[in-house]
């Protein structure tokens, strides 16, 4: 009975160490994980962008700059760098945060349409036009106006959208009446307007009044730096969003990610982390949940160089094989790059990519 009374007690002191040492298990772990959404805040600076890389850094302070003044900014950048998401920071930062912000995608509306929806229409302005119609000019009266892709503007409609910037007033399709708004205006587009002007496909005026307070993004081959904490951050995002725990990446998967060119920037690198997070079973992600291609770990230099254009090209061309080579439209091979038409034709004339090639063309 005594023995048994002893060895009781000594289960119970077995026990109760057990327990402490997993309440400071869990504390660790809980000031860990603090600390470590502590270090995801200070470069998780705006919205959804994350970097501490220098350039990173350098946008943060332009946007903390301009941020709070109605001054027009124009972004520019590679298509998947964020530009958007500088706007929204740029609009959430500012005095008309609880306004509305409107996008307007130049590229994505035909040159014919462009104008109605900028400016709106008057009842019985055309066949068709039954209703008077606001523009999206007015709808942003008081908030701010994103013009995305503004290289696309036509010349006809840039006249017009010069004196917005400048008088603030427009009228709309078939009306007589002169409207007055309060609009912030952003721009953003992938293109250099410089050498649009030089070809005259773009006015001079409007691009001097666009270019007050420029942001250039950096690509993310340009901020390699950032390339682990964006990882980690769309790692666990994903897991999250699909109830798995994948909370760590192979030495070799993150060599890999860091040595790649990254033609589409951190969109590419958030599409790629989902698929992998999607793959991954064990909680490591590894290299062959990379749809990317590899780098040599050996090559020179040189190498390099013609291994990341051949990745681009092979990027295209998967692009083009998925909707059987059909380049525009809303299922074409540019929507799916996520760039213009004539960008992606540019690309494909630059690379001597045509119709039918296989990717076995480019090995």
């Amino acid at each position: 009975m005594q023995a048994e009374v002893v060895e009781r007690k000594r289960t119970e002191v077995a026990l109760r160490q057990v327990v402490d040492a997993l309440e400071r298990l869990k504390n660790r772990l809980h000031a860990e994980n603090i600390y470590l959404q502590e270090e995801i805040k200070t470069e998780y600076n705006f919205e959804e962008m994350v970097g501490s890389s220098p350039p990173m850094q350098q946008v943060f302070n332009l946007i903390q700059q301009v941020a709070e003044t109605d001054t027009t900014v124009l972004i520019t950048g590679e298509t998947g760098t964020g530009k958007e998401l500088v706007a929204r920071a740029l609009h959430n930062h500012s005095k008309r945060k609880d306004s509305a912000v409107i996008k307007v995608n130049c590229a994505a509306l035909p040159e014919g349409l462009i104008e109605n929806e900028l400016f709106g229409h008057e009842k019985g302005a055309f066949t068709g036009a039954t209703t008077l119609k606001k523009g999206r000019f007015e709808l942003a009266d008081g908030g701010t106006i994103l013009l995305d892709e503004i290289g696309e503007l036509p010349l006809s409609t840039q006249v017009k959208l010069l004196r917005v910037l400048q008088e603030q007033e427009f009228e709309r399709i078939g009306g007589t009446k002169t409207l007055k708004v309060d609009v912030r205006v952003l721009a953003a587009t992938n293109r250099k307007l410089e050498e649009q002007v030089a070809a005259g496909s773009f006015r001079a005026d409007l691009f001097y009044r666009l270019n007050i307070f420029p942001i250039p993004i950096p690509s993310l081959r340009a901020r390699k730096a950032d390339i682990p904490v964006l990882v980690q951050y769309f790692l666990r995002q994903f897991s999250l969003r699909m109830g798995k725990n994948v909370n760590r990446i192979d030495q070799n998967a993150m060599d890999i990610l860091t040595g790649y060119a990254w033609p589409g920037n951190v969109r590419e690198l958030n599409n790629v982390i989902e698929r992998a997070v999607i793959l991954c079973q064990d909680g490591v992600l590894c290299p062959d949940q990379l749809s990317i291609p590899r780098l040599p770990s050996t090559a020179s230099n040189q190498e390099d160089l013609i291994t990341l254009e051949n990745a681009e090209r092979q990027h295209i061309l998967r692009a083009l094989k998925k909707p059987h080579w059909v380049i525009g439209g809303a299922s074409g091979a540019a929507k799916r790059l996520d760039i213009n038409r004539t960008t992606l034709l540019a690309r494909m004339k630059k690379m001597g990519i045509e119709r039918g090639m296989a990717s076995e063309d480019f090995s």
